[in-house]
């Protein structure tokens, strides 16, 4: 069936075209009975605004905002953290009756593609932007576009755009020496990507927390965040004669695929081997034993994202925001080390 139009409205209410356009946009030139009948008539026809109509109308808007996101495709739906994510991003919507448009894409080339056809076609009002990387040559594109942003992640690294992003550094400082303090000496992290700003500023904290503790066996390898990542990694890890003692895992993913590592090796767990998750999820609390993790509201992080990005697509001004730090919540993954 096609869609409904003014015309059929006009038709069906016996009003002119120009008295059914008066009504669907709230202006004067109809009477307040004529405007309620009509509005009831298009609502039992199911009739809406078009997007492009709307953007083309003055200080249009589409009703949508966009999300690339540039990871594995079949790995994007076990990962917690942009569940949690476009949950928050999705509630903020809710209350404007706007759109999420995501799109999930695996290198940067198809990602910056994606914001160059959402801007020229209008598809979007503006984008949420994660990931942020060193020298990210998204900011630059974007800033050139008239495609408001926030960015998650920086504020090194962001541009001109506005962007809300978590201090990662005390919370890596405090599980360094929560791990020190229980004896361990050889600790490592298995990080995310290289290239993330956040991925670098954490691995700073941990070396810098290292140093202070005296750790000289403590240093981080890459990852992608992926369980089979992860499982490579730790193989690899636990396979060494001088194995750790500790991992650290920059995602909850990583750190339940490296779980399952340790039982298959015959690594006990805390008793050999303690292991820490960031970020926090059910998965976390679900397997046994249960990970210690560090915890942010993601909820949160994705509704004030929304937020944001709701008062730069209306053109006011926005400031850089800081969310919450995370905080460390011990359980049983990890213990004194030989306990």
């Amino acid at each position: 069936m096609r869609r409904p139009t003014i015309v059929d409205i006009a038709k069906a209410a016996g009003v002119s075209k120009g008295a059914v356009s008066y009504a669907l946009n709230g202006r004067p030139g109809v009477s307040e009975e004529t405007r309620r009948r009509i509005l009831a008539i298009a609502s039992d026809m199911g009739w809406a605004p078009s997007s492009p109509a709307r953007a083309l109308s003055p200080g249009g808007r589409i009703g949508a905002i966009g999300l690339v996101v540039d990871r594995p495709a079949h790995s994007l739906g076990l990962e917690p953290f942009f569940m949690q994510l476009v949950s928050g991003i999705e509630t903020e919507l809710a209350s404007s009756n706007n759109d999420l448009l995501l799109q999930v894409t695996e290198d940067m080339g198809a990602e910056t593609a994606a914001y160059r056809r959402w801007s020229a076609e209008r598809r979007v009002d503006g984008v949420i932007m994660v990931d942020l990387r060193v020298d990210d040559p998204r900011i630059g594109l974007v800033e050139g576009l008239p495609l408001p942003a926030v960015v998650l992640g920086g504020p090194e690294g962001a541009g001109s755009l506005p962007c809300l992003y978590t201090d990662d550094s005390v919370a890596m400082r405090e599980v360094v020496h929560y791990l020190a303090a229980l004896g361990h000496r050889r600790i490592v992290r298995v990080a995310g990507p290289e290239e993330f700003v956040h991925t670098r500023a954490r691995t700073a904290a941990f070396l810098d927390a290292a140093e202070q503790a005296g750790l000289a066996e403590a240093y981080s390898v890459h990852a992608d965040y992926t369980g089979e990542a992860g499982t490579r990694t730790t193989r690899r890890l636990l396979a060494r004669t001088d194995r750790p003692t500790a991992l650290v895992y920059d995602n909850d993913l990583m750190a339940v695929a490296g779980l399952g590592v340790a039982r298959e090796m015959g690594v006990g767990v805390p008793s050999q081997l303690s292991i820490v998750a960031w970020d926090d999820s059910v998965l976390c609390r679900l397997v046994r034993p249960s990970l210690t993790a560090i915890a942010r509201d993601i909820v949160s992080y994705g509704r004030l994202a929304a937020a944001m990005l709701g008062e730069a697509i209306e053109g006011r001004p926005v400031r850089n925001q800081e969310t919450s730090r995370g905080e460390l919540y011990p359980r049983a993954s990890t213990g004194p080390m030989g306990a």
